[in-house]
């Protein structure tokens, strides 16, 4: 998803010295020899847009890699490490053929391209953030920000079942109703439905009052939020109200058949194998589901398999189910995910390591 504006955006503007240990760009003064790269750019306006607010973007390439960038006119140069500078130059130049396209870049643009470009140096950062999804009610285009989202919107549109595994904050559930949203638009189907097992995270909740409805209600906010974060609230409550999309709770699924549907189950890890397989013989003609999971995030009970993880090994060989695997590196939120969901993966295998 691209983000809001800055001005939009929560927290304060950046400071003119940049982020806290990040070495300053240096105007007007352009280094020259053998250890620096030079790159020149034609379009004064996108020259100023690509160096980002008080030169934020070139800061945060900075900090970073380690690199140090001096701007004069249109032109950049880049010095440090060989295989540094070269990946700070095709960051900007990449992120400078974004602009071109007319499609805006923020801060977070460039910590996505730098994460994209450092584990894959083939990649194609405006092919990755051009290919539109869907444009927002806010008007935010939604766009994959990472080569693993790309491949995984892609695969939505090519196959019937599409199973996204991964951590938290990767995008596999917002891309997918994303992708539904844009669809049932288009009318390539009638509705999109819209389905979570309803399990508790790792706490008793206890008695919770109203009739059933009201009851699992609280299980299904955050496919509401996102919901009303795609489509204003008028629109998507009326599409609820003529049934276009259906939010309910998989239980709500057996005996069903979802012909011509966008069908998006979210949080699969907290399935059982019997619900995971009552889920996917719901399929009628012409429809389409996606199943999104995080399989080291089970809130099930001791001793319940996940239908989940079950399914990885069931389903494996059928050619037309797709897999999708995410990882850390995937991780769309704010870049202390990242590194948190790294260190509780290297304190688990540890820890597994010493009990065997």
């Amino acid at each position: 998803m691209r983000p809001p504006p800055p001005s939009a955006r929560a927290g304060a503007a950046p400071s003119p010295d940049g982020p806290a240990g990040a070495p300053s760009a240096r105007r007007g003064a352009l280094a020259t020899g053998p250890d620096v790269v030079e790159l020149e750019f034609q379009d004064h306006r996108l020259f100023h847009e690509l160096l980002g607010r008080q030169d934020e973007h070139v800061k945060a390439i900075e900090k970073a890699l380690g690199v140090r960038i001096g701007v004069a006119g249109k032109a950049v140069s880049i010095g440090g490490d060989p295989v540094d500078r070269e990946l700070a130059g095709r960051v900007m130049t990449q992120l400078y053929g974004v602009l071109e396209r007319g499609f805006p870049v923020y801060a977070s643009d460039v910590d996505y391209a730098l994460r994209i470009l450092a584990s894959d140096h083939t990649a194609n950062v405006r092919d990755i953030f051009l290919d539109t999804v869907y444009i927002a009610a806010q008007k935010r285009v939604i766009t994959p920000k990472s080569v693993m989202q790309k491949a995984y919107i892609d695969s939505i549109r090519t196959h019937d079942i599409v199973f996204a595994i991964g951590p938290a904050g990767t995008g596999k559930t917002y891309l997918a109703m994303a992708m539904g949203v844009a669809a049932v638009l288009k009318q390539e189907f009638t509705r999109i439905v819209l389905t979570r097992p309803a399990v508790e995270a790792g706490e008793k909740l206890g008695f919770l009052p109203g009739d059933l409805a009201e009851k699992v209600n609280p299980y299904l906010r955050p496919l509401y939020d996102a919901l009303h974060d795609m489509v204003d609230f008028d629109r998507a409550r009326k599409m609820l109200e003529r049934g276009t999309i259906e939010v309910a709770p998989l239980a709500f699924m057996r005996g069903r058949t979802l012909n011509d549907s966008f069908v998006i189950l979210d949080e699969a890890q907290n399935t059982t194998p019997e619900q995971m397989k009552m889920f996917l013989t719901r399929l009628g003609y012409g429809s389409k589901a996606i199943v999104t999971g995080d399989v080291t995030q089970t809130d099930l009970p001791a001793g319940k398999i996940s239908g989940l993880k079950e399914a990885q090994h069931v389903l494996k060989d059928i050619d037309d189910i797709k897999f999708v695997r995410f990882s850390e590196r995937d991780v769309v939120r704010h870049r202390l995910v990242q590194d948190i969901i790294t260190a509780y993966e290297r304190a688990e295998g540890a820890s597994a390591r010493n009990e065997s």
